[in-house]
C-alpha cells in the first residue's frame, strides 16, 4: 500500500499530490491517502465515487483517510 500524506499542505490545494498518485499508481495498487483538509477530502471522496472506485474513509482526530484500490 502507497500511502500518500497531504496534510499540512499550505503551498497548494492538498488534491494535487492525491490525484497525481492516481494517475501515477498501475492497476491493483492500493492507495492511502491522508488529509487534515475536509473540504479537499471531501472532493476526493466525490471524485473516487463519480469514478465507480470503493473506498474506505478513516477519521482520527483532525486526520481523514481515504483507502482505495485502484
Amino acid at each position: 500500500m502507497k500511502t500518500i500524506n497531504t496534510c499540512g499542505t499550505s503551498h497548494y490545494n492538498p488534491l494535487i499530490p492525491a490525484i497525481k498518485a492516481l494517475c501515477e499508481a498501475p492497476s491493483g495498487e492500493t492507495l492511502e491517502i491522508v488529509m487534515d483538509n475536509a473540504s479537499a477530502f471531501n472532493d476526493l471522496k466525490e471524485y473516487l465515487a463519480e469514478q465507480h472506485i470503493g473506498f474506505r474513509e478513516i477519521y482520527d482526530g483532525e486526520q481523514m483517510t481515504v483507502q482505495f484500490t485502484k
